[in-house]
């Protein structure tokens, strides 16, 4: 070790610019994974904040003249959502829900935003906690009590920070009392503003927003209110107990609301049901394949590193043949030439290591406290690191070790150099 020391103490600006490709890989390799394991918690975060194990219902395409997408059929009521909760033993939690938009007011403020109708099922299956005040009571769903649930977003636009437990805003022509507010979740699963919503009690959104939202629009055309069943529901959220029967829940939903709807074999379906497990189960690949791709893309410049060290030592052989002949002379066989060039090659890479993983923890924090990128700080990738730049070493140092132990002493000696 002395001897590799010495011998690159004598070239130490060729060994400081051939250590550089490993100080770059191993940073890379700790920014870029840091960043996809960042990703994928942050991924992680918001599935789990989303709910996994369910099953969306939605009602299906409107038919005739004027065709809608899925959910443009009032297909669904609360009998089929009362018939899932009876008839299907794995489900654990049945939401329904009517929605809609509008612009809510309050004193001189005022925001666009969107409102939702829901039942008590409807915050456990969603994961939505409170922060401030009270859920709605049994009253508040049976008698469609004029109050009112913000959404993070809405708040804040609407009060700032002022606090608006009790205060009394106006969606259209309804008055709300707000009687609490949600804890804030941020980004939604589709990208949008988790926060950006109201909720109001389902008979409350039904029988109020919704009705006065349709009265609004008939007045602007001029056409007749169309009447609406007031027991429909636009979307029924089901929540399973256990993942592993979404499946069969699925299948079993499926064949109750074809029975319930009579809906003839072979016929289309006047709904539409939505696996979010797929779906996060998708993402979930999807970010995964994207950590392994930062890692390899990274691991490029590692490799780049690797064949620096290789080149230069190779270099190094054929500049030290005499010093390897003299070597050989007093007694050192190709056993000690090979150590001593594996002692340089690793002594290059684990030093390029050192620094690189110093460079990359300090970028990842870095990255982490001023940049957008979530960034997420593994031990284990540090030590993947080490490992990284011992393999080097060894990998890219063993063919010039090799060629130099290889060296017949007599030409060596004889070699003018």
């Amino acid at each position: 070790m002395r001897s590799a020391v010495f011998s690159l103490r004598g070239n130490w600006l060729r060994s400081i610019l051939t250590a550089l490709g490993v100080i770059i890989g191993i940073a890379a390799v700790i920014v870029m994974v840091s960043v996809g394991q960042g990703t994928q918690a942050e991924l992680d975060q918001m599935i789990s904040r989303l709910g996994s194990n369910r099953l969306e219902v939605f009602g299906g395409s409107a038919r005739g003249p004027a065709r809608g997408g899925a959910g443009s059929e009032a297909s669904l009521t609360d009998g089929d959502a009362r018939a899932i909760r009876d008839e299907i033993a794995e489900v654990q939690y049945v939401a329904t829900s009517v929605s809609g938009g509008g612009q809510v007011v309050y004193a001189e403020s005022n925001w666009s935003t969107r409102w939702e109708g829901v039942n008590a099922d409807y915050f456990p299956v969603n994961d939505w906690q409170l922060a401030l005040g009270e859920g709605f009571t049994p009253r508040d769903y049976s008698a469609a009590s004029k109050v009112v649930i913000l959404g993070e977003t809405v708040r804040r636009e609407l009060f700032g920070d002022a606090d608006p437990i009790g205060a009394t805003l106006r969606m259209g022509r309804v008055p709300l009392r707000v009687v609490g507010v949600l804890e804030a979740k941020g980004q939604g699963n589709w990208g949008q503003d988790s926060d950006d919503l109201l909720l109001v009690p389902l008979e409350t959104g039904r029988r109020r927003l919704a009705t006065a939202a349709a009265a609004v629009a008939a007045n602007v055309s001029g056409a007749a209110l169309a009447p609406r069943r007031a027991d429909v529901v636009q979307r029924i959220s089901v929540g399973v107990g256990r993942a592993e029967d979404l499946a069969f829940v699925e299948e079993e939903l499926n064949a109750l609301l074809r029975q319930r709807h009579r809906i003839a074999p072979g016929a289309e379906d006047d709904f539409a049901v939505r696996n979010i497990a797929e779906i996060v189960s998708t993402r979930t690949q999807t970010t995964r394949l994207m950590s392994l791709l930062l890692g390899a893309v990274a691991s490029i410049s590692l490799i780049v590193g690797g064949i620096g060290i290789m080149n230069i030592m190779l270099v190094s052989v054929t500049e030290r043949i005499r010093e390897i002949g003299l070597r050989m002379a007093v007694g050192a066989g190709p056993r000690e030439i090979q150590q001593q060039f594996l002692a340089e090659a690793m002594l290059i890479s684990l030093g390029g290591g050192a620094i690189g993983i110093a460079l990359g923890v300090a970028g990842a924090l870095l990255a982490s406290k001023f940049g957008a990128l979530p960034v997420q700080l593994d031990l284990q990738v540090v030590g993947m690191a080490t490992g990284f730049s011992v393999a080097t070493g060894l990998f890219f140092g063993y063919y010039p070790a090799r060629k130099a132990a290889r060296l017949d002493p007599i030409e060596a000696l004889r070699h003018q150099g």
